[in-house]
């Protein structure tokens, strides 16, 4: 799986290259299951990865004194591609990387039964822009072949392999960072490597204070059903508490006496500080778990994107010498290139000189990637509209055992080959996402309203000229102006039932498509630019990653 270049070591200790920043000295680890960081690197499922990419790589461009910790995935996430019929397929192919250090670094730990050996790989800051990332993988010689199993897959349908990486991520980590010589303060990136706190509380001797004042916690989901939890009987034989005491375990996790570990409660318990991922995030947050006194304080650090990796720099030079020539035909050479990638995977050939909406992230229900469908006579008579058609794009990947949402996308495969100007395309991943926002002309964002935590593709999408047309949620209240740089959809009377919600988001959302959106582009270009323009210029620098990764060192690092 990973062929090492012959060379000695140099990151089989803490080293950055370059003196960190004084005021970001603290040492800091950063736990994530995924980090999207180049597209040849496949240990990213969706956004959280995205998230974690743009964090390491701000890390690097402010002189951070940080590391990452995630997990080698031998088969990523999965390969999305097509079956005969057009509909997805689901391929788990085993990747090979040549540019990451093997640095010597081997750990243990007991899962269940089996010593369970770990070895790290760094990918070095040189190679991509980031700080050190140490990544852990079980696939190795010394292991039986069920523990060579743990590291194989991203998000493993299978729960008790789940529930081992989830150790790997959190003890097999902890141990590595010792290795490494110590650290000051650890980032659980979500709830996937709880194992940590409980790995720390053996280590000082049973002193939750001690845990707290160096573990901080982002959470990111925003209703009780979508934290991970698991029975505790599995946690206690599978070895999850470090040899605690399952009783000691769910006291100190404020669940005493219940049955089921629930990941997010405990790390609000176990943690000295915690965040939400957005202002409106926080205080959803608060709602959920503010009525136990035990849990830690929950802030907000709304996430961000890393401009300089994500902002097309010619694209950005023409805004920043107001040249609107050079901005319209940089943005129209930006649409050429996606769909030669359009017509390429699904045989459409799509015209720049024609309004483009880009629907594109992960499928789940909760995001609702049809519901511009939902009167889908409509929604025809605007494709062919002979004066003012649109085009549009799905992308996405959905989970691959969420038989719900793969039978969403394969719907609107079959559907895009009956309508003009649709096209459903796979492989979403980190090179389809630049495409698409560099080639959409409206970012469609359609999540039932407190739903998304967060959401960053839209951030990506206007510092490419792409104006967000979205549902007031996560990220959105904060930046968007409507009319101005954006156009949002109002938000419906969340008393209202699913179904009610569906039907006036809709309404809504057709409204303002065939009444502003469409004739703006069409009838008033000089009005399109601007609020093109503006948008760009207000993403930059609030939704820029560098701001988060001060945020992180300055409200939840130091104390």
């Amino acid at each position: 799986m990973i062929h090492t270049l012959p060379e000695i070591a140099q990151y089989s200790h803490w080293r950055h290259p370059y003196t960190p920043d004084p005021k970001y000295n603290q040492r800091v680890a950063y736990f994530s299951m995924e980090f999207a960081i180049d597209q040849c690197l496949k240990t990213y499922a969706g956004g959280l990865g995205f998230l974690a990419g743009s964090h390491m790589r701000s890390a690097y461009d402010l002189r951070q004194n940080m590391v990452g910790i995630g997990i080698l995935w031998k088969r990523g996430y999965y390969d999305q591609t097509r079956q005969e019929n057009g509909h997805m397929n689901v391929l788990f192919q085993e990747k090979h990387y040549s540019f990451l250090e093997d640095t010597g670094i081997k750990v243990g730990l007991k899962i269940t039964h089996a010593h369970v050996y770990v070895k790290a790989y760094c990918l070095r800051p040189e190679t991509f822009g980031t700080v050190p990332i140490y990544f852990l993988t079980t696939d190795i010689p010394e292991n039986d072949y069920l523990s060579r199993t743990i590291t194989e897959r991203l998000y493993d349908d299978n729960e008790l392999t789940r529930v081992a990486q989830s150790m790997v991520l959190g003890i097999a980590g902890a141990k590595v960072l010792e290795a490494l010589g110590g650290v000051d303060v650890y980032h659980m990136n979500e709830g996937h490597a709880l194992p940590l706190a409980y790995y720390l509380y053996k280590q000082h001797h049973r002193n939750i204070e001690e845990v707290r004042k160096r573990l901080v916690f982002t959470t990111h989901t925003p209703e009780k059903a979508g934290n991970e939890t698991h029975e505790t009987h599995l946690m206690q034989v599978m070895n999850f508490f470090y040899g605690i005491d399952t009783d000691e375990a769910m006291r100190i996790s404020g669940q005493e006496g219940s049955p089921v570990l629930d990941y997010t409660l405990a790390a609000l318990h176990l943690s000295r500080k915690a965040n939400a991922v957005s202002k409106l995030h926080g205080i959803v947050s608060n709602q959920m778990w503010g009525h136990d006194d035990d849990i830690c304080p929950i802030i907000s650090i709304t996430n961000a994107q890393n401009k300089h990796y994500w902002a097309d720099t010619e694209l950005q030079k023409a805004l920043e010498n107001d040249d609107d020539r050079a901005l319209i035909a940089r943005k129209k050479q930006m649409k050429a290139e996606l769909f030669r990638f359009v017509a390429n995977q699904t045989g459409n050939l799509f015209s720049p000189d024609i309004l483009t909406i880009v629907w594109a992230r992960r499928f789940a229900g909760y995001k609702r990637a049809d519901l511009i469908l939902r009167d889908l006579g409509y929604f025809e008579r605007i494709l062919r509209d002979r004066n003012r058609p649109i085009q549009m794009i799905w992308a996405g990947k959905p989970y691959p055992g969420d038989s719900n949402a793969v039978n969403t996308f394969n719907y609107l495969v079959d559907l895009s080959r009956t309508l003009p100007n649709c096209a459903v395309l796979t492989g979403y991943e980190l090179h389809l996402s630049r495409l698409l926002k560099n080639g959409a002309d409206v970012w469609l964002n359609t999540p039932r309203r407190t739903r998304e935590a967060s959401g960053t593709s839209g951030m990506t999408a206007a510092m490419n000229g792409a104006i967000n047309f979205s549902i007031s949620d996560g990220w959105i209240p904060e930046f968007a102006i409507d009319g101005v740089n954006a156009f949002i959809i109002p938000p419906a009377d969340l008393r209202c039932t699913n179904p009610e919600q569906d039907m006036i988001d809709h309404d809504n959302l057709m409204e303002i498509l065939t009444r502003q959106i469409i004739p703006t582009y069409y009838n008033y270009p000089e009005q399109w630019l601007k609020i093109m323009k503006q948008s760009m210029r207000d993403v930059t620098p609030r939704f820029d990653s560098d701001r988060m990764a001060d945020e992180y060192y300055r409200l939840m690092y130091q104390q």
